[in-house]
């Protein structure tokens, strides 16, 4: 029933990219190299992890900078996250890549500026002004964000959700259709199970390339997660985790691989779940602490910690069972090959 919708919700994306692919819309090309990051499905491909993959590669070249939406903030346009700022003010996603990367401060480190900003062809031009030595800018969920043409441009893709399966919203998950792939200079295969085997990878290289250009590098990327981390201490808690009992929170996407891993690892008491970019109150707390057996622990994401510790700081609660998973992205192979690739294509930029 719903097949109309989608074919128009398609049509409209179409005319839409028409126009940029013809110029009739305005594009801004970046005078500084410029990668963007995003997907053609709605959410939960992984952009983040990725984004801060990208970030530890390029820090130590030169100054960058992150500029993202901003989703969920209650503020509007250009700003550089700060110290005082939290997820309210520049969105939860932001605020983590800032607290993991724009805090450092090493001598000979580069500084990594983090930015917000809805219009982000307006926003680039005021980051070199604030910045003027920047050596790259990383845009966050920018594949259908066509005002800024970007010099590589990463497509995301969800191993569990491909996009050569679906169908344009609201019949589907698709921000636009299929082709759009054909934008894409490097197509990463997120999310895959550390066993996916060659026949495999082939098998979905070729369904990528049936919609993308033929000649697209593609690599395929699962998600690692670290030791668990004290909200109080900020340290791993190394301990044996298989027989710890622990109540999950999650408020992102898709939390089922997260929830598969917690219970594999650990002994799983209950799964709370809330929306994706969940803005937490103290009543979620209370409900969190209801939940919470005698002697258990509260798992939760390395996003939902930049929102609950400031919280759980505010009421006065008890932050001693709280801890967080980190996460990292690995490389089922081409890590190297893929890291050459990016950096040589901002070698030819220079």
């Amino acid at each position: 029933m719903l097949n109309p919708l989608s074919w128009l919700y398609g049509g409209i994306t179409d005319l839409r990219n028409f126009l940029y692919d013809r110029n009739i819309t305005t594009i801004l090309r970046p005078p500084i190299y410029t990668i963007g990051v995003g997907n053609l499905t709605v959410g939960g491909t992984g952009k983040t992890p990725h984004v801060d993959y990208l970030v530890s590669v390029f820090k130590k070249a030169g100054p960058i900078a992150t500029l993202s939406r901003g989703y969920g903030r209650k503020t509007r346009g250009f700003r550089i996250v700060t110290d005082g700022d939290t997820a309210d003010s520049v969105g939860d996603e932001p605020l983590l890549l800032y607290r993991k990367h724009g805090k450092i401060r090493l001598p000979n480190q580069p500084e990594v500026i983090v930015s917000v900003g809805e219009k982000r062809a307006e926003a680039i031009p005021r980051l070199l002004l604030a910045e003027p030595d920047l050596q790259l800018v990383i845009l966050d969920d920018a594949f259908q964000h066509r005002a800024v043409q970007p010099h590589l441009n990463l497509l995301l893709m969800d191993y569990n959700r491909p996009f050569y399966r679906d169908r344009p919203f609201p019949g589907g998950r698709l921000r636009e259709r299929r082709r759009g792939a054909q934008r894409a200079d490097v197509v990463l295969v997120t999310k895959c199970p550390d066993e996916l085997d060659l026949a495999e990878q082939k098998t979905i290289r070729e369904h990528i390339r049936a919609y993308g250009r033929a000649d697209v590098p593609v690599f395929f990327t699962a998600i690692r997660y670290g030791l668990p981390v004290d909200f109080t201490t900020s340290k791993p808690d190394d301990r044996n985790e298989i027989q710890k009992p622990v109540v999950l929170v999650s408020g992102i996407a898709r939390p089922e691989p997260l929830e598969n891993y917690v219970r594999k690892h650990f002994s799983l008491v209950r799964h709370l779940r809330f929306a994706d970019h969940h803005p937490y109150t103290a009543g979620d707390l209370e409900r969190i602490r209801r939940a919470l057996p005698p002697g258990s622990t509260v798992l939760t994401t390395e996003k939902d910690f930049v929102k609950l510790a400031p919280l759980l700081a505010e009421t006065g609660a008890d932050r001693s069972t709280f801890q967080y998973l980190p996460i990292e992205v690995n490389f089922l192979d081409g890590e190297e090959e893929f890291r050459k690739m990016v950096l040589a294509r901002k070698h030819e930029r220079d």
